[in-house]
């Protein structure tokens, strides 16, 4: 991320100064509205306090904001308790994107705390990683695009990037390369439209794990010993591609 600052040496964009954390268990709020799962949770270091999510469709406008408020509620805490605020960034939903920062920057404007950001696609890995423990293979995650298109990239047996993300089109001859030399599972909301071209290969295997804010919390703790935040005033969801509206289809308006 290039707006990555320090709570040590930062102010809050309102003028408050950030407090110097030296927490060994932060309490942190992870917001999920990447695709049509709405999903929040709560984590105090490396567990997590509690999880709030509709998979019903794209419900983020009417759900989000109660979602948060619920969720701090029944873990016996306000939103001054909270030590940081975690946003899946995308890719994914433009809409979905868009209120998710919107509201994270709301807290942290309002509780002076910082914005920690893990893409979409570490989060996907990060729920396919914790159901196969103790396999070794890569991972290629894929978030639904439309059509045949998907937002992917590459990780290694670690759970590290080792490709930039990029918007692809699957077809039969996608990742045929890398199968022929090693394992990859696929997974993420993307994996059921491009399944049948990839599953002839003995080395193809697939996860299905709903993508949810639970899985931040590693990355998010990982980012918050480390001091890496964001720059709240400047940041943006990672959307990659240019959003288009759709045409209007009221009668009269073309």
């Amino acid at each position: 991320m290039n707006n990555l600052i320090s709570l040590e040496n930062s102010s809050h964009p309102t003028g408050k100064i950030y407090p110097k954390r030296l927490v060994d268990k932060p309490i942190i709020l992870h917001i999920e509205t990447a695709t049509d799962i709405c999903s929040v949770a709560l984590s105090r270091g490396k567990q997590l306090l509690g999880l709030k999510e509709d998979a019903n469709g794209y419900s983020h406008a009417e759900k989000l904001i109660l979602f948060i408020q619920e969720l701090i509620s029944s873990c016996d805490m306000i939103p001054e308790n909270l030590d940081a605020v975690c946003l899946s960034t995308g890719p994914g939903s433009y809409t979905g994107l868009r209120i998710g920062a919107a509201t994270a920057k709301g807290l942290c404007y309002t509780t002076a705390i910082p914005l920690i950001a893990v893409t979409t696609l570490e989060s996907i890995v990060a729920g396919a990683r914790n159901r196969h423990k103790e396999d070794a293979f890569y991972y290629v995650p894929m978030i639904d695009a439309r059509r045949m298109e998907v937002y992917t990239t590459l990780f290694d047996e670690k759970g590290n990037m080792i490709h930039d993300i990029s918007a692809q089109v699957i077809d039969a001859d996608s990742f045929q390369k890398l199968l022929q030399q090693r394992r990859i599972l696929f997974c993420g909301n993307g994996v059921p439209k491009c399944e049948p071209f990839l599953a002839a290969s003995p080395n193809a295997l697939f996860d299905y794990t709903p993508l949810s804010a639970q899985f931040m919390i590693e990355k998010a703790y990982a980012k918050f010993a480390l001091q890496q935040f964001e720059d709240i005033a400047y940041f943006e969801p990672f959307y990659l591609k240019e959003y288009i509206p759709g045409k209007a289809t009221v009668k009269g308006l073309y």
